[in-house]
């Protein structure tokens, strides 16, 4: 009912604002008015050919008016607007208010759901990230052998976007829960620096340069498992080999690229693409 009330109000001030403009429309209906109520009192045969007489007139009128009322417009736009801005305004507060308006349904694309998993996840409970484990845990041979310096790498959640972060999280907690995989985050946000050195190494871990990696944006995390109170990462079992496996399908089902699927193999990476911070000034 109110919003009836509140498009025949719109409708309304429309006429009234058309009115208000162009005077030779608010004359012509004045004179309208005027012979209509003079005419209702006599009657007679003469009533049905005035009223085509008049009909064929308004219809020209209204052709020229049209023409003429469109000049008008283009040049009074700014007017127009303004007037019809004041006019809508207050209603649209007062709907808003009493909550008649409701803009909840209009998210940004970071928090559009890729599938009802991933629905679930953004509109349930956010999961809050492990305890870290100490730094003597990345300086062991085979991590070492397999990434260089990763004691230095920054393993801060906080550092990683939101709607990220809780993606990671839950790709961590299935293959936990489903699949008895442990998953221990090696890095996450990289400086442009750090990401320099690492593409410049003979050993290189990544062909992308500085500023060209989602881990730049907080939007790439790099994982291994940890088993038996040990990191590892170097794909010699099958027991590993599948937990890469199952890392990459469980990361696609909570909308995350994985790094396994590209000729240079990155099986421990994630990333979030096509979110609002894809846009660098978004960072």
């Amino acid at each position: 009912m109110i919003i009836a009330v509140f498009g025949g109000f719109i409708v309304f001030a429309l006429a009234g604002l058309w009115l208000f403009i162009f005077d030779e429309h608010r004359e012509a209906l004045i004179a309208r008015l005027g012979r209509g109520v003079s005419q209702v009192g006599r009657g007679g045969r003469g009533v049905g050919r005035r009223i085509g007489l008049s009909a064929r007139r308004s219809a020209h009128a209204t052709r020229s008016g049209a023409s003429h009322g469109w000049r008008h417009v283009v040049h009074g736009r700014w007017l127009v607007l303004t007037v019809f801005l004041m006019l809508t305004f207050p209603p649209l507060v007062v709907l808003h208010l009493n909550g008649m308006l409701d803009f909840s349904a209009i998210v940004a694309p970071d928090d559009v759901a890729v599938n009802p998993v991933v629905d679930r996840l953004l509109k349930g409970e956010h999961l809050a990230p492990p305890q870290p484990l100490p730094p003597a845990a990345f300086t062991t041979r085979e991590v070492e052998t397999v990434r260089p310096d990763l004691v230095y790498a920054n393993r801060k959640w906080k550092l990683l976007k939101a709607g990220f972060r809780q993606r990671l999280l839950a790709v961590y907690k299935t293959m936990q829960n489903q699949y008895g995989y442990h998953m221990v985050l090696l890095e996450g946000y990289r400086s442009p620096e750090r990401q320099r050195k690492l593409a410049n190494q003979d050993d290189r871990v990544t062909n992308a340069g500085a500023g060209q990696s989602y881990h730049q944006y907080g939007l790439a995390a790099d994982s291994a498992f940890l088993r038996d109170g040990k990191v590892v990462i170097r794909r010699d079992n099958d027991w590993i080999k599948r937990g890469y496996k199952l890392y990459g399908q469980v990361a696609q089902q909570y909308g995350l690229t994985w790094g396994g699927n590209w000729s240079f193999h990155d099986y421990g990476h994630v990333e979030l693409r096509n979110s609002q911070y894809d846009d660098p000034s978004n960072h």
